[in-house]
């Protein structure tokens, strides 16, 4: 790396100590005009915005030597139809591991406000109604938590202080020093036995529609769905099914599609409770960012491997190369 190399940040430099000396930055949130010539950048870090791939769509063919693309979201599916629009070598890195916290704060959060009916009172708080009723606790309920990975473990972590039964699910079966995880081929023989489920997996072919309608109805009477992940994960069609015939109950994050537009039956339908893709958007994320955003740009000016990594673009004609 030359002293002087070009970055780009969504934070003032000015606000970010720390910084390693020797780069040049700038600040570009996604908004505004550019700070310069795009084709001086050698580091981007993606805004943090939703849609940030449509700000980054007219921009990322002009960098024509760009060397990273750092997003600060966990997921970086949206970003897959502009991997032809980057110079090949370019590597893309993600944020996993930084809104872990955050994001299994809410899922837990969801967990809790639909077992405790929390959604039922708030609109009966809404119409001026005193009616109360029996609800049911975690406390030795079977939880199975799908994706164990960043954010996997620490829901998984927090949900040991409600005494509920948690159940551990990935890619593939291993032992972890948190218990046994379940491999995704044991999820059919596991779904009829939880009381609720927590999708925290990544979006990828095989996570694709995996709960579709025949998954969505191995689900016990009264079960609870939470999704921190991905909508894509989730047949809606199946799910607007299920809620409308009372037998489970979900809390989303996250939808397919995304923004849900107005009118959808999600909105309405009683037992779905909805947030707009908040999970990490919390005062804790400028901190966390701007905190890994040190460290990474660090290994960067040092000529190190980055954190991260999860694939790098290829010339063309040629595959992506993904990391292991």
């Amino acid at each position: 790396m030359k002293d002087g190399t070009t970055v780009w940040l969504p934070y003032h430099r000015s606000r970010t100590p720390g910084l390693p000396d020797g780069l040049t930055y700038a600040y570009w949130d996604g908004s505004g005009p550019l700070p310069g010539d795009p084709a001086e950048v050698r580091f981007l870090v993606g805004p943090p915005v939703p849609g940030a791939e449509r700000v980054l769509r007219p921009v990322l063919p002009r960098m024509r030597n760009l060397e990273v693309l750092q997003l600060l979201s966990s997921g970086y599916d949206h970003m897959l139809p502009l991997l032809d629009a980057m110079p090949p070598g370019t590597r893309l890195s993600t944020g996993r591991g930084v809104h872990r916290e955050a994001t299994a704060e809410l899922a837990v959060t969801l967990l809790l406000a639909l077992s405790r009916g929390l959604d039922v009172f708030g609109a009966r708080q809404a119409e001026g109604t005193w009616q109360p009723e029996y609800r049911t606790s975690l406390v030795g309920k079977r939880v199975l938590v799908i994706g164990y990975g960043a954010v996997g473990a620490a829901v998984a972590a927090r949900l040991g202080a409600f005494r509920c039964e948690t159940v551990l699910v990935g890619s593939s079966s291993r032992t972890t020093p948190a218990g046994r995880v379940h491999g995704a081929a044991e999820l059919r023989e596991l779904l009829p036995t939880a009381d609720a489920v927590v999708l925290c997996a990544p979006l990828t072919e095989r996570t694709r529609g995996m709960f579709g309608a025949d998954a969505l109805a191995l689900l016990k009477e009264g079960a609870l769905l939470v999704n921190v992940a991905r909508g894509e994960l989730v047949d809606t069609g199946a799910l607007v099914q299920e809620v409308r015939a009372g037998r489970i109950r979900v809390a989303l994050d996250v939808t397919d599609p995304e923004p849900l537009p107005p009118g959808h039956p999600l909105w309405h339908l009683p037992g779905v409770l909805i947030t707009p893709h908040v999970a990490a958007f919390t005062d804790a994320f400028p901190a966390m960012t701007e905190d890994f955003l040190r460290r990474q740009l660090r290994r960067y000016a040092r000529g190190e491997e980055l954190h991260n990594v999860v694939l790098t673009t290829a010339a063309d004609g040629d595959d992506v190369e993904r990391a292991a």
